[in-house]
């Protein structure tokens, strides 16, 4: 029994570990550059047992996140991105270590190339978990963190997450990828 637990709790601290940051080395994504970053939050459902919370208090933690993200990269080549938080369910307190339930998000994610004027992609749905850190895996997130530090985290999450998508997209299939005539215009404009 005591060996059971002691593995758990590595695993648990593990887990922990692997805590997003919001200053994450960048992804390789090409000649991407963000013209617009929207987020919408206005029609956003919280769901039963979340703790309460207004869905404009989404606002200024998700376009934080997903500016210092994506305004990053200067590529040559301009894009859109939205994302609407459709639902939520901010962890409320559980019962340590039995019930520790964790918070979670879904987002529709839109990625417009401006250049040829179509939709990379149109109403992407990711669901975004929060992190584990050392307190929330024994406590559980809903007694160790306040409910804006719960935002926070789902926030750089799901910029974390959308970045890291667009990034295995752009290796994948392409996107982002340097066209000629984006290069021929950086060539113009620097003459």
């Amino acid at each position: 029994m005591f060996r059971i637990l002691t593995t758990l709790m590595v695993a648990l601290f593990l887990a922990a570990c692997g805590e997003t940051q919001l200053n994450e080395a960048p992804e390789d994504m090409g000649a991407f550059r963000a013209r617009v970053v929207h987020v919408f939050t206005d029609k956003a459902l919280k769901w039963p047992l979340s703790r309460d919370a207004e869905a404009s208090e989404w606002n200024a933690p998700m376009e934080r996140a997903m500016e210092t993200r994506l305004r990053r990269y200067d590529g040559a080549q301009e894009y859109d991105v939205a994302v609407s938080l459709e639902g939520f369910l901010l962890a409320p307190p559980g019962i340590p270590v039995l019930v520790n339930p964790k918070s979670v998000v879904v987002v529709n994610v839109f990625v417009y190339d401006v250049a040829r004027k179509e939709y990379l992609a149109r109403k992407v749905q990711m669901e975004v978990y929060e992190d584990t850190t050392g307190q929330s895996a024994i406590l559980g997130s809903g007694h160790s963190r306040t409910k804006e530090e719960q935002i926070a985290g789902l926030s750089l999450n799901i910029a974390d997450k959308i970045e890291e998508w667009m990034a295995e997209e752009h290796k994948e299939n392409g996107w982002f990828d340097k066209r000629p005539d984006t290069v021929l215009d950086a060539e113009a404009a620097a003459e």
